[in-house]
């Protein structure tokens, strides 16, 4: 599908009639990081001036926000557009988002008047986007394989092909509309790759507001991030969405204005998300995915009772490298500790997974694995050999990830193939996640050995490998005298 596009030069006849008010600032062009927001004169503020009603740099009306709660108003007013999220919409606000901006999106491309669809303020605020959005999902296949090894791997994989049964949703239900069916996928038809972009677009531009929630903004998005940001966005009495000067702050003309994009974020979220990666505000952490081991019989139930998908996480606080990883307990206890799952019948006939701890019903327990982990120690036969186990099931994955990162060829700026961009961002990726998994390694192993001295150092563990003993010394003795002997 053609993707319509206007002049940045014509967004402030846009906001005049949508009544967005730019005050001593304006969108333009920015070196190195396509639109901006820039000052028209000095300003200087005092540290009073932190109220919503303050000085205010950009007002945004409230009818203009878009997010759930708008594309349910937007539904009440045409007709044709509620018959189509009927039929696919009501999955989540972000999917009932996208679907509103492809129905925008493709009555911009058509050149005649369609006979389906209402055109609104966001149908030419569109065109104002920026073509290329250079989050991972969006990078060519020989730019994605610079991703390998990284935790960002497997997470933009998976968004791809849930993309694409999104997409296929979309696809397949609104061809059963005739009049969507004519707009949509006739004579310009919508290519995957759109409804890619629609999704980069939404979470590149999408800012969490103090009572709306996650909201596209129309030129607020056009707001760069920085570390250290001189302005913030809030909603005041009206309801109104306004951009405020940061107390204190002096901005000479000329100079961006910039807001923080969050600072909670790890290199690959934001990677992910935004398309860079800024190592002033990241958080030093990553998320690898966990499997449960090949052979254990109870591996479909643990995940079932976990109700999440079990993940590693690793982070540095306060200059030192710890990980998280709740399941992995749950991987490491089986039967002969005190593990069972049942199966309760209801009166209604559905029948419902019980998981049980030392004969105690854990069930609604298993869902909040973080506060159940001390219980599981406490109460475990062996809680040192418990947490070894844990720690190893952890070392392994790190050390996996880290074999895989150093297997992959590192990223090269020579390549005609590859845009600078992504091949910058894919370095820095990999070198911040290097770091982390080694420092993580390196802590794992000294955490394994104080548990083995603690280890050989408890009178229960060592009476545990006393029983053990000569059960292995009956084993091979009977094994020996089952031999033939050799008389060759």
């Amino acid at each position: 599908m053609p993707w319509p596009t206007l002049p940045i030069e014509d967004l402030p006849a846009w906001a005049r009639l949508n009544d967005v008010q730019f005050v001593d600032v304006k969108v333009t062009n920015t070196a190195g990081k396509g639109y901006g927001v820039v000052c028209d004169k000095d300003l200087n503020t005092t540290p009073d001036d932190a109220t919503p009603d303050g000085p205010i740099l950009l007002t945004i009306p409230h009818d203009l926000v878009l997010n759930g709660a708008a594309i349910d108003g937007y539904a009440k007013e045409d007709k044709h557009f509620k018959q189509l999220l009927d039929a696919v919409g009501h999955r989540s606000a972000r999917a009932d988002v996208l679907l509103f901006l492809l129905v925008q999106t493709a009555l911009a491309s058509r050149s005649s008047h369609s006979s389906v669809g209402v055109s609104n303020p966001w149908t030419e605020y569109l065109q104002f986007l920026p073509a290329a959005v250079l989050v991972p999902t969006l990078w060519h296949d020989d730019e994605r394989l610079l991703l390998r090894g990284t935790s960002l791997e497997v997470a933009v994989d998976a968004k791809i092909s849930a993309l694409d049964a999104e997409f296929g949703l979309v696809r397949d239900k609104s061809s059963d509309i005739l009049c969507w069916n004519e707009l949509l996928w006739e004579s310009q038809p919508i290519h995957f790759v759109d409804w890619i972009r629609l999704d980069a677009l939404y979470r590149s531009r999408c800012l969490e507001l103090p009572r709306s929630g996650e909201s596209m903004v129309p030129c607020l998005d056009m707001i760069n991030h920085s570390a250290s940001p001189s302005a913030y966005y809030e909603e005041n009495s009206k309801d109104e969405v306004v951009l405020l000067p940061r107390p204190g702050v002096s901005i000479p003309q000329g100079a961006e204005i910039t807001i923080s994009y969050g600072d909670t974020k790890s290199a690959a979220e934001m990677l992910f998300s935004y398309g860079f990666i800024d190592p002033q505000s990241t958080a030093d952490s990553l998320v690898l995915p966990l499997r449960p081991f090949a052979d254990d019989p109870l591996a479909k139930a643990k995940l079932v009772a976990f109700g999440q998908v079990p993940k590693v996480h690793v982070a540095r606080q306060n200059g030192t490298v710890r990980w998280r990883c709740e399941f992995a307990y749950l991987m490491c206890i089986n039967q002969e500790d005190g593990l069972n799952f049942h199966i309760l019948e209801q009166i209604s006939g559905t029948r419902d997974p019980c998981v049980f701890w030392q004969g105690e019903d854990i069930t609604d327990r298993t869902s909040d694995l973080e506060t159940l982990i001390p219980t599981l120690i406490q109460t475990h036969p062996f809680p040192d050999i418990l947490k070894l186990r844990v720690a190893t099931v952890v070392y392994d994955r790190l050390e996996e990830q880290l074999d895989r990162l150093r297997s992959s060829p590192a990223p090269s700026a020579d390549s005609p193939s590859q845009r600078e961009e992504c091949v910058k961002s894919a370095l820095l990726l990999r070198h911040i996640e290097t770091n982390l998994l080694e420092e993580a390694m390196e802590a794992l192993v000294e955490e394994c050995l104080m548990q083995r001295t603690s280890l050989m150092e408890s009178k229960n563990v060592v009476a545990y490998l006393g029983l053990m003993e000569p059960a292995k010394s009956d084993l091979v003795d009977e094994e020996a005298s089952n031999e033939t002997e050799d008389f060759s």
